[in-house]
């Protein structure tokens, strides 16, 4: 087992020396406490710090890694995970500092973590998973006995929402994908792979998930003069982006171009016309990754990886259709 002997002796520093550096106290310079860091990583030195005054003792605290605060879309998340934490004994760290994060992981000055930040790496959380920290990530698909995911059912509401698009006679679509991550990969390949299925080809155009990159794309391909029937967006944003640049050009939503977006942000139902989107409960994907650790850490149960229920929500954007004369889409209070 790695001592702080051993990485003391890699720092080549006395053990007070890297003590100090381990611990962000005395009269280090920086240089040398870079020089102590690096050696724990190499060594994968991870000390708990209520463990050098308690053998077995527990901090009782869960630690929340998350890329944000702001908006609804990870408020709602967290207080999924705060419902459950609240019947519990335990108390909530939630921390969207990755400097923060990299010194509560070297730690493990919480009992286990849950992870939805992409700058925390795969190679980090699949070092530090183990017995004694465990770790549930919402954000990508990794599993072993000390770490578990909770994901999205993207596959489920795209292809609903590939099948409301093809089921009008939409047959020219565009995807509009955003920035690298798993949900993106995920969603395109699935609506790619409908399409495929079906004979179609689909016009694949980059975005990040900003407004204004799904705005750029739109006033691209409407100066291109190539319309696409139908346009299906990795999340709300950018689909947001899409409608906004269409109004500027004189287009309306479904008639010239028809557009889904993913995630039943609030503004999709306010925005003019309503966004047609694939939902799922935030506040029940943020409880469900917490029930998980919690029975890890309170009964030893196994890690189970799940995924969160999706559903299509259509609305004006998309539907062409009509039932009893009357519009297709969701009131303000559905």
């Amino acid at each position: 087992m790695t001592t702080i002997r051993d990485v003391a002796k890699r720092a080549n520093v006395s053990v007070t020396t890297a003590s100090y550096a381990l611990n962000g106290v005395g009269t280090v310079s920086a240089a040398t406490r870079r020089r102590v860091l690096q050696a724990a990583e190499e060594l994968n030195y991870h000390p708990n710090a209520f463990a050098r005054h308690l053998k077995h003792a527990r901090t009782r605290t869960i630690g929340v890694f998350i890329s944000r605060f702001s908006g609804s879309f990870y408020e709602e998340i967290l207080e999924g995970i705060h419902e459950v934490i609240l019947d519990t004994d335990y108390e909530l760290i939630v921390c969207p500092d990755s400097r923060s994060e990299r010194r509560i992981l070297m730690y493990r000055q919480v009992d286990g973590a849950i992870v939805f930040d992409s700058k925390v790496s795969d190679e980090v959380i699949l070092k530090l998973a183990s017995q004694r920290f465990p770790i549930v990530v919402l954000d990508r698909p990794l599993q072993n006995d000390f770490l578990s995911s909770v994901l999205v059912d993207n596959p489920h509401g795209v292809r609903e929402a590939f099948r409301h698009l093809y089921e009008q006679g939409m047959r020219k679509m565009a995807f509009v994908a955003g920035a690298d991550s798993f949900d993106n990969s995920e969603r395109m390949a699935t609506f790619l792979s409908e399409a495929d299925q079906h004979g179609l080809g689909v016009a694949v155009h980059q975005g990040n998930f900003s407004e204004m990159s799904g705005h750029s794309i739109a006033q691209a391909i409407i100066r291109s003069g190539d319309l696409p029937e139908a346009v299906f967006c990795a999340n709300d944003q950018m689909a947001i982006g899409f409608l906004r640049a269409m109004c500027e050009h004189g287009l309306k939503a479904p008639d010239d171009i028809a557009v889904v977006g993913f995630d039943d942000i609030q503004l999709a139902r306010h925005v003019q016309p309503s966004l047609s989107t694939v939902g799922a409960s935030r506040i029940e994907w943020g409880a469900t990754a917490t029930r998980q650790l919690m029975d890890f850490l309170e009964r030893d149960a196994a890690f189970q990886p799940q995924r969160i229920p999706t559903q299509l929500i259509v609305r004006r954007s998309s539907s062409r259709t009509t039932r009893a004369g009357t519009p297709f889409f969701d009131s303000m209070t559905a």
